[in-house]
């Protein structure tokens, strides 16, 4: 049997993930089990968890696979100093050393990295390969997918050069077609509005999807933004190739992503701060980048499939988790049918490189793929925990709970919870790969309720009241309360919610001042319908998550609904929890009512008082 560890590390979201013989074992990232968001470091301890749950020892790895090229990446670092100078000196001057003392000797710094999982002889004849970034994420989209044949599209920041690739998968073969190159990058441009619009870089862009539909389309002003975008900034081509104006760009050799005074000209407006008020020019210019990236998208997508003549489209790269983009891909009807990447980001790259390795280097076939099914296992690939494990955990904080040894009673205590408007911290076997939790660390509540998003915003995951809330609704539901043609199982596609299920908008609603149309009454399921009628999708199966799909049932025989609202199981900055200890300590902090950590089942008034060891707000950046 051949098995296969792949790595992703130092740029954002490290992560480690083990095939064997081409299946997905396990998958996780680091920051998952060191609590720092978007943790860039070697993922030590990702891969201590992986070949633990497996039972692998180190010398029954084949290989290790990188998810890129360090030189070709050096490379794109020097001659892009080179072309800009004199600018970027003083970032040059912070990189090198860097590069130079370690990244560059990347081989050198990954044995090093492992030798703690065997004799250092061991390590040194342990293969190891290095995929380009991009084939990394075209081989985390095609080899896991239904698809035995696929157009692939893989957009996101930049790799080594390659922002964006278009290819072409068919059984265990990828052929790349066509190339976009940096410093021109549809992902970059998306990440320097979400700075100029006050978020975090890598992080925020969620935030400014969300933000987006807050945008007034008829106005004037998003009307002149959109064409400022498209004059000013990128040239978008017929075939969705595009290329940046410079000139308004600081992300290749500075230390921010924009030119500020550019920026300010372009749209009389100065950049918002961290913290700063949101005004209706903001939420217009969240929607003008929007459109334009879903007008790239559609015409890469359109120019994939002239390449190609497929019936069938996956995506990867760091875009493909704009969920909106996909929906409208998807209700183009382009392609038959569309596969996401649940870890479509750099996280996602180390399993990808693992099946690079395996398929194209090795020459290894595909698994035979006989159901439509994808594979991967509902993307549930991460830690779970067993029952003295979790009373370990909750007895050392002295925590009160009571067992359920049957769990179709704990659904039917749940579901009543849920039912009266409680909000419940929900932790099930394996932890989720990728940055969606879907109903294995997640905060549960009641969609119905009108006040449910404020509540779960402002008092439980304490971040802007702005924010959306995604529904898991069970797979024969679908229908009832969404356009959606197809199941989405990893909350990779917002769909519009149903006419019937919608009420009526006020006049003048576009007018409203951004909490008064958040407020409003959209639908009779308010707290998953977003301002502009439309929902983030997670579709629920008995076959990848019956207890998850357990509970939502009971739910749906005590009030009529078959959904759910669930956010991950974290608060603003911090990573979703892993472990018990992470959950109870959740729980702890915020004003969730009850926790339930596999059959076991906690009230928050009979806790007692917890006596916090760090200051997590500061750490979390909650203050």
């Amino acid at each position: 049997m051949t098995k296969i560890l792949g790595i992703s590390a130092f740029y954002h979201d490290s992560a480690a993930a083990i095939i064997e013989d081409g299946q997905v074992l396990y998958a996780a990232q680091e920051e998952r089990f060191t609590r720092k968001k978007n943790d860039s470091s070697f993922p030590i301890n990702a891969i201590r968890f992986i070949l633990k749950e497996s039972k692998i020892d180190f010398e029954e790895i084949e290989a290790v696979a990188f998810y890129d090229k360090p030189f070709l990446k050096f490379e794109r670092l020097l001659e892009t100093y080179h072309t800009f100078a004199p600018k970027g000196l003083k970032s040059f001057l912070s990189a090198m050393p860097v590069w130079v003392k370690e990244k560059i000797f990347m081989k050198r710094l990954i044995r090093e990295s492992l030798s703690e999982f065997a004799d250092k002889n061991v390590i040194k004849k342990t293969k190891i390969f290095f995929p380009e970034h991009h084939l990394s994420h075209a081989a985390s989209a095609f080899y896991p997918s239904p698809f035995n044949e696929a157009a692939i599209l893989t957009i996101d920041g930049v790799g080594e050069w390659a922002t964006t690739a278009i290819s072409h998968g068919r059984d265990k073969k990828i052929k790349v077609l066509s190339e976009i190159h940096f410093p021109h990058s549809l992902g970059l441009l998306y990440s320097a509005f979400t700075y100029y619009c006050g978020f975090k870089v890598n992080s925020g862009e969620y935030k400014l999807m969300g933000l987006a539909p807050y945008g007034n389309p008829d106005s004037e002003e998003t009307k002149n933004y959109i064409a400022s975008i498209k004059a000013e900034l990128i040239d978008i081509r017929k075939d969705g190739s595009f290329s940046l104006n410079m000139k308004f760009f600081n992300y290749a050799t500075g230390l921010e992503m924009c030119v500020l005074k550019e920026w300010e000209k372009l749209f009389n407006l100065p950049k918002r701060t961290s913290e700063g008020k949101i005004n209706q020019s903001y939420m217009n210019l969240a929607l003008a980048i929007q459109v334009v990236t879903e007008e790239v998208v559609l015409k890469l997508a359109q120019t994939a499939k002239e390449l190609t003549n497929s019936k069938y489209l996956v995506l990867a790269g760091g875009v493909a988790l704009n969920c909106v983009a996909n929906g409208k891909l998807l209700q183009k009807k382009i392609f038959d049918d569309i596969w996401i990447q649940p870890a479509a980001g750099d996280s996602g790259g180390s399993l990808g490189a693992a099946l690079a390795c395996y398929h194209i280097a090795m020459d290894k076939p595909r698994i035979e793929n006989n159901d439509q099914a994808d594979l991967m296992r509902g993307s549930y690939l991460g830690p779970s925990y067993d029952d003295h494990e979790v009373e370990r955990y909750l007895k050392k904080f002295g925590a009160k709970f009571q067992k359920f040894e049957k769990f179709d009673q704990l659904t039917d205590v749940v579901s009543e919870k849920i039912s009266k408007g409680n909000v419940v911290g929900w932790f099930q076997g394996r932890l989720e790969w990728g940055p969606r939790a879907l109903g294995n660390r997640s905060i549960l509540g009641d969609s119905r309720f009108p006040d449910m998003q404020k509540k779960l915003n402002l008092k439980i995951k304490y971040r802007e009241g702005f924010r959306p809330f995604a529904p898991s609704v069970l797979e024969e539901d679908r229908n009832e309360y969404f356009d959606l043609e197809k199941d989405s199982p990893y909350m990779l596609l917002v769909s519009p919610v149903k006419g019937k299920r919608r009420t009526e908008e006020p006049k003048d609603y576009s007018g409203y001042a951004l909490y008064d149309r958040l407020y409003h009454l959209r639908s009779d399921v308010p707290a998953i319908t977003h301002i502009d009628y439309s929902a983030r999708v997670q579709t629920v199966s008995q076959k990848t998550n019956k207890r998850y799909w357990k509970l939502i049932k009971a739910y749906k025989e005590k009030t009529g609904f078959g959904l759910l609202v669930n956010t991950s199981f974290n608060v603003r900055g911090e990573p979703i929890v892993c472990s018990p200890m992470d959950a109870y300590l959740c729980f702890m902090r915020t004003e969730m009512d009850y926790l339930v950590i596999g059959n076991y089942y906690l009230e928050k008034v009979n806790q007692p008082v917890l006596k916090d060891q760090v200051d997590w707000k500061n750490a979390f950046a909650l203050d």
